[in-house]
């Protein structure tokens, strides 16, 4: 098998960078308030956590049509978890200072997603 050669999910550079944003997200959640436990922590973790999890889902699928559909599900998660990081922001849970690089690793599977589709295409 050549250097660098696709075996399965875990072998794509989406699906890791996904999996590492998953640990970054229960990262942060863990520093959220008590009483948001059942409410941002929980949503965060569970977009988070659906956008690595979409992604091995749809390659496991072997039908393009199939993995993209679940390629773009994963790319919708990344916008969820965006926008929930945003309004902790907004609500005062969490700064800029630490929201930041997780934004910046949300923009690049968001990239690599993109690309990954419409190679797919």
């Amino acid at each position: 098998m050549a250097k660098g050669a696709i075996r399965g999910y875990k072998d794509l550079v989406v699906w890791q960078h996904a999996m590492a944003l998953v640990g970054d997200i229960y990262g942060l959640t863990e520093r959220l308030p008590a009483d948001e436990r059942f409410g941002l922590t929980a949503q965060l973790r569970r977009a988070a956590v659906s956008v690595p999890s979409n992604i091995a889902e749809g390659y496991g699928r072997h039908a393009t049509g199939e993995y993209r559909h679940h390629l773009l599900i994963s790319r919708g998660s990344l916008f969820e978890v965006e926008t929930q990081l945003l309004l902790c922001v907004q609500l005062g849970y969490a700064d800029d200072v630490v929201t930041q690089p997780v934004l910046e690793e949300l923009r690049s599977v968001g990239k690599m997603l993109t690309s990954l589709l419409t190679r797919l295409r």
